[in-house]
């Protein structure tokens, strides 16, 4: 359930580690992306055919908080013309919908991306002062969040640059901005694309495009209130494919479908996944793509949940892929979801490797230490994949995910199962990229450091996967309970990502995991894995905030939950000790086992709260334990990461697929290439997928 942002670039301080075993290694799923000392490549400026891995340049740029990296797509040319056909026109149909993510994100997105292109392309004057190199970071910047809002934590990005510049820019290439599209680029208006303090309000304080003006939260939770679904057993995904706005005084949802609100890209979208259909590999997948065309045309929910079904239960093809409406991190309110699409081929070696998960998951459930009433008597259509991503567009580029777990829906998953995968070629691209330099800065000691080059890698792969196929596939909802946006609200997609979290690192140093021939020492990995995740939860991760910021992202906030909890409920046992070496501090821990056990109580109360919709519970946890941060510490650290430069954050710029085509205008050949840099992806894409005016 619910792609793993913390998956998304997340404990950059990970070393470049040896391998413990290339064959499980390569398998498994990577939390994290490394740190990178070298100097970007600097490559012509030309597309470029893909190459061996040996020549292969995985860095494409690097600026501001950010690294750009290339991907490659192993074993392309051993598929056959027709799938190769199908991957092409699931791309396009995905790249088809690019505009529709950036609106979500900003109501003014459109507009100053337009102005900021026009600007960047035909601008003829100086272009070595410091202002121009700001004003292409920004743009860079800009391009890399779908929008002038951090893709990571959602502050609003200010220029470096100052008005009267940007001013003489406008003038020089006759671009037109105004009113607040122009103004909040310099303002502290919208400062947040997703507030989820309840004090600034919800919705008022967000500037995510999800809601119309004047609109509370509170409006919006008796809207929903009063929907009702035909099934209660099966509710449907009420507010997942609209815009709630007031009309007349009255909330009126504007559906995203074809006829509707970005129904011109959605025309657009529903053109390629027909093509898709006439070269689907199979009966089951053709239905599914069907389904999926069905909902674009009509918006209807409950042909959405029925797409759902048909989608978990179409397995047998080499293709697959996510397209839709289907996130809700970026509403403060968890209906709304934002657009996105994945497209994979699977990866049949290493999938077959990793056939033990979906074995063993039932054994994962019954040995669970959450309450025997939350747990699943079966555990059904669990299904675990390594894939080579082929292309993405929406929220999950340019900053992606490696793990995804689908669909979101709980009695889905119930009733018919969900397909859990690991973007292998992605992780790959991230080991190659990766550098080791700040462990030894904020590990406690030489022991921790020896264990984590050893097991950390391999680690925090066992932790991704039983985070994707256990965790979110574990436990269940009391009778006559709500959806976990109904009832724990702005906290639901934080608790959800801990209670995944939590699963993994209960397993993480259970012997069963080298029974089943995952790791060779399942107390060391363990104890490495334990390791590097309060390390970060409680140290590391806080190089991504300001200081005096509070942690706002769902991610971070889990992460700083678990682990702020376990090390105050040890503290009498010296479980977790803080400790002060030559002005620096670091957390140390004395006794696994105990925190594993720890571990195990807070999986357990996650559960309770989440199968009873355990609201105020949920509210203590994250407030008590996940928002606040020491502010002394936090200057600490931060004083501490300046002799890192290497960015923390990165992402990728796609494969381009390039069609070749006989005189009748059908395709023969398609041909895997490289852009040449990120501005010149980010162009084509802006000039071959503006589907959407810049007003909607």
């Amino acid at each position: 359930m619910l792609i793993t942002t913390f998956v998304k670039n997340t404990k950059f301080l990970l070393m470049k580690i040896k391998i413990l075993s290339m064959l499980f290694v390569a398998s498994i799923l990577l939390v994290a992306c490394k740190d990178e000392q070298k100097e970007p490549v600097k490559e012509e400026k030309k597309e470029t055919a893909i190459t061996s891995e040996e020549d292969f340049n995985y860095v494409v740029d690097e600026f501001a908080d950010l690294k750009i990296l290339h991907y490659q797509i192993p074993g392309w040319e051993d598929l056959s013309l027709k799938k190769q056909k199908l991957v092409y026109y699931l791309t396009q149909a995905g790249l088809a919908g690019r505009d529709i993510i950036w609106d979500q994100n900003y109501k003014h997105n459109l507009a100053i991306r337009e102005a900021l292109e026009n600007i960047y392309t035909t601008y003829s004057g100086d272009k070595s002062s410091d202002d121009w190199k700001n004003f292409e970071t920004y743009v860079k910047r800009v391009w890399f969040s779908n929008g002038i809002h951090h893709h990571y934590s959602m502050d609003k990005m200010k220029p470096e640059f100052n008005k009267a510049y940007f001013d003489g820019l406008l003038k020089s290439t006759n671009t037109s901005l105004t009113g607040e599209a122009y103004e909040v680029i310099f303002n502290d208006k919208d400062a947040k694309k997703v507030n989820l303090n309840e004090e600034k309000g919800l919705i008022k304080g967000s500037a995510v495009n999800f809601y119309g003006e004047n609109i509370t939260a509170e409006e919006v939770d008796k809207f929903y209130a009063n929907k009702k679904s035909p099934n209660p057993k099966k509710p449907l995904s009420f507010g997942l494919n609209s815009k709630l706005v007031k009309e007349n005084g009255k909330l009126v949802e504007k559906v995203w479908k074809s006829g509707g609100m970005y129904g011109s890209a959605i025309d657009e979208i529903v053109k390629w996944l027909e093509k898709a259909k006439t070269v689907a590999e199979n009966e089951k997948q053709a239905k599914a793509l069907g389904l999926l065309i069905d909902y674009y045309n009509t918006g209807d929910l409950q042909t959405w949940d029925d797409y759902n079904v048909a989608w978990v239960d179409a397995t047998e093809g080499d293709i697959d892929y996510i397209n839709s409406f289907i996130e809700v991190y970026n509403d403060p309110k968890g209906y709304r979801g934002s657009y996105e699409t994945i497209v994979q081929i699977k990866d049949f070696d290493m999938s077959k490797k990793m056939q033990v998960f979906e074995d063993n998951v039932q054994w994962f459930e019954d040995n669970s230490p959450i309450m025997d009433q939350h747990k699943k008597e079966e555990v059904v259509g669990v299904t675990y994949k390594t894939v080579i991503v082929a292309g993405e567009a929406g929220d999950a580029s340019p900053s992606t995910p490696i793990g995804v777990n689908l669909p979101n829906a709980n009695w889905i998953r119930e009733a018919h199962g969900s397909k859990s995968v690991s973007l292998g070629n992605l992780i790959n691209a991230y080991s190659q990229a990766g550098g080791s330099e700040k462990l030894k800065e904020f590990a406690h000691d030489e022991e921790e450091v020896e264990l984590s080059e050893k097991y950390g890698e391999t680690a925090d792969k066992l932790h991704t996967a039983l985070h994707e196929v256990v965790g979110h596939a574990s436990g269940k909802i009391n009778e006559g309970v709500g959806e976990t946006k109904e009832t724990l609200k702005n906290y639901a997609s934080t608790m959800e990502e801990g209670r995944a979290d939590l699963v993994g690192l209960y397993y993480l140093m259970d012997p069963k995991l080298e029974e089943l021939g995952l790791t060779d020492d399942y107390e060391k990995l363990g104890k490495a894995a334990y390791n590097d995740y309060i390390r970060n939860g409680l140290v590391t991760q806080l190089v991504r905030l300001n200081l005096g910021d509070d942690v706002e992202e769902a991610h971070m906030r889990n992460r700083q939950w678990v682990s702020a909890w376990v090390y105050e409920k040890g503290k009498k046992d010296s479980i977790i000790v803080k400790e002060i070496k030559d002005g620096k501090t670091y957390y140390d821990i004395k006794d696994y086992q105990k925190l594993r056990v720890l571990f195990g109580e807070l999986l357990s109360e996650t559960q309770r709260i989440k199968s009873e919709g355990d609201f105020q519970a949920a509210k203590n946890l994250v407030e008590n334990y996940g928002v606040k941060v020491d502010q002394k510490l936090h200057k600490e650290i931060l004083e501490r990461n300046e002799k890192f430069k290497s960015a923390p954050y990165s992402g990728f710029v796609n494969p381009v697929l390039v069609p070749e085509t006989n005189e009748q205008g059908e395709i023969t050949k398609i041909e895997v290439t490289q852009p040449a840099s990120f501005e010149e992806q980010m162009l084509e894409y802006a000039k071959k997928y503006h589907n959407l005016p810049v007003k909607n």
